[in-house]
């Protein structure tokens, strides 16, 4: 788990309404947001804008548990949900999840993978890492959420696949996906032969040679 602290000042927002949100961020340079979950009542929440995006810069804001300040209450949360403009990316509304220490939650955390130089498909089949994914849901408790999964890419031959499996987590987390069985074992990474090469070509003709010819009519 990270040891950043993250404190998010944030005020009570009692003018709702898509109309009410527009002129938040227009003219007063703050985001809508909620917080909710738990026992407690959901609060409507606006928060500046900069503090925000400064925050969001830091890939381990993503996956901590954060101190929400509402006008002097403290909320203890995670950041559920993030609505971007489609244009410009800037943040325009967040949702934080009330979390509790003893109670397990589902979480996305960023995936790494490392040692991608010296992937065995790569160095030695001359191969390409590819990325089928970026982050991996978990379930855990909320002081066990780690910064971050690392994938170890350098035994990783040539034509591949690293399943989510293929992943070792730490203590106390489990994957939300496999703990629905094996059918859900999603692909996250693979090492790929360059397009042209003689590892594609014999690839394609191998699959060339599989298929049954169109039947006449």
């Amino acid at each position: 788990m990270s040891t950043d602290v993250f404190e998010l000042n944030c005020t009570v927002r009692t003018d709702l309404g898509k109309g009410a949100s527009r002129r938040l961020r227009r003219l007063e340079g703050k985001v809508p947001g909620v917080v909710y979950g738990g026992e407690a009542a959901a609060i409507s929440i606006s928060l500046i804008r900069k503090d925000l995006e400064k925050m969001m810069e830091q890939e381990t804001f993503y996956a901590s548990v954060l101190n929400v300040n509402v006008d002097g209450s403290v909320e203890t949360a995670i950041l559920k949900d993030v609505q971007r403009h489609p244009a410009k990316g800037f943040p325009m509304h967040v949702d934080f999840l009330r979390v509790q220490a003893d109670k397990a939650i589902k979480v996305n955390v960023p995936l790494h993978f490392t040692n991608e130089d010296v992937c065995h498909g790569v160095k030695m089949g001359g191969g390409m890492v590819q990325h089928q994914a970026t982050d991996m849901e978990v379930q855990c408790l909320p002081g066990d959420i780690p910064d971050y999964i690392e994938v170890d890419m350098s035994a990783v031959e040539l034509g591949q696949i690293v399943h989510l499996s293929d992943v070792t987590l730490p203590a106390g987390v489990e994957s939300t996906a496999l703990a629905l069985g094996d059918d859900h074992d999603l692909a996250i990474a693979s090492v790929i032969a360059p397009r042209g090469s003689k590892a594609e070509d014999d690839e394609d003709a191998g699959e060339a040679e599989g298929e049954e010819p169109a039947a006449e009519e």
